[in-house]
């Protein structure tokens, strides 16, 4: 009795109970993305959906004080270039909560967002104002809560400036390439954009237009008025028929390399691609 009562007491003295079951992840990586990002996980083979965040202010070329709630660009950008590459992701869907910021900035995200091969979604929840229209319209499909808004004002400037009228040229031509994407990629027309864009009298100090949820989706700037179950399943079905169209395009690829079959009457006989083959000699 006293032998096997020492084994016991030797066993539990080698037991490690801080150690991680099998199958459990560490807790650090995690807690890592989470610090750094802002992001639970990282584009990866959990779901075929990556799913991003845009808050605060887009930080652009200067650092922002700390105590901005900020976006960075060079944080964003890898990431979408991450997920383009992985072939397990088969979706992305953004999250828009955001002031504006940077405008080459958020034209950047805004265009990589437009250029990316898979299925995008974007949601607009509390705002997305300044630059993160044309983040929020740079999707394959758009909602925005219903309680949620868009600020659509010109281009803003502060500081020095070294030269008016050259200084005033080149924020006119940055504004036309904000007006050109949100145009060619929403419903909206480019007058009613400058309209809602130099509206006076709406915004206390500042021109511009407040666009509420259904009234974005009234001016095509946005596609429906929906939250994160109707993004989703937007996302799962623009998913499901790019497969399906995928796999129609490869039975229709293979079809003309299909082999000639003669038939034992001698007649002639038609092949898969559906062109006759003629007569067999006899």
């Amino acid at each position: 009795m006293e032998q096997y009562s020492n084994l016991s007491s030797s066993n539990e003295e080698t037991e490690t109970p801080d150690q991680p079951e099998i199958g459990q992840r560490p807790a650090l990586p995690a807690m890592e993305a989470l610090q750094q990002l802002g992001q639970t996980s990282m584009p990866g083979g959990e779901s075929n959906i990556f799913c991003m965040t845009i808050i605060g202010q887009i930080e652009g070329h200067l650092i922002l004080p700390p105590q901005n709630k900020t976006t960075k660009y060079e944080h964003i950008i890898p990431q979408l270039v991450a997920a383009e590459q992985n072939p397990r992701i088969e979706g992305l869907m953004i999250l828009l909560n955001t002031v504006g910021g940077d405008v080459e900035a958020g034209l950047a995200i805004a265009e990589m967002i437009a250029s990316m091969s898979k299925p995008t979604v974007t949601i607009v929840i509390g705002g997305g104002h300044s630059i993160g229209v044309p983040i929020a319209v740079s999707s394959t499909y758009s909602y925005i809560a219903e309680s949620a808004t868009m600020t659509i004002h010109p281009i803003r400037m502060s500081g020095l400036v070294i030269g008016v009228p050259q200084t005033f040229e080149y924020m006119e031509k940055m504004q036309e390439r904000v007006v050109r994407f949100v145009v060619s990629h929403s419903r909206i027309t480019e007058e009613q954009f400058k309209e809602l864009m130099f509206k006076t009298g709406e915004l206390n100090r500042d021109i511009g237009t407040a666009v509420g949820g259904a009234d974005a989706v009234k001016y095509g700037l946005m596609d429906a008025v929906g939250g994160i179950g109707e993004a989703l399943k937007q996302l799962n079905t623009i998913i499901e028929t790019r497969r399906q169209q995928n796999g129609n395009a490869g039975i229709q690829q293979q079809a003309p390399y299909a082999p000639f079959i003669p038939s034992a009457t001698g007649t002639p006989t038609e092949t898969l691609s559906g062109e006759h083959s003629g007569e067999l000699s006899q």
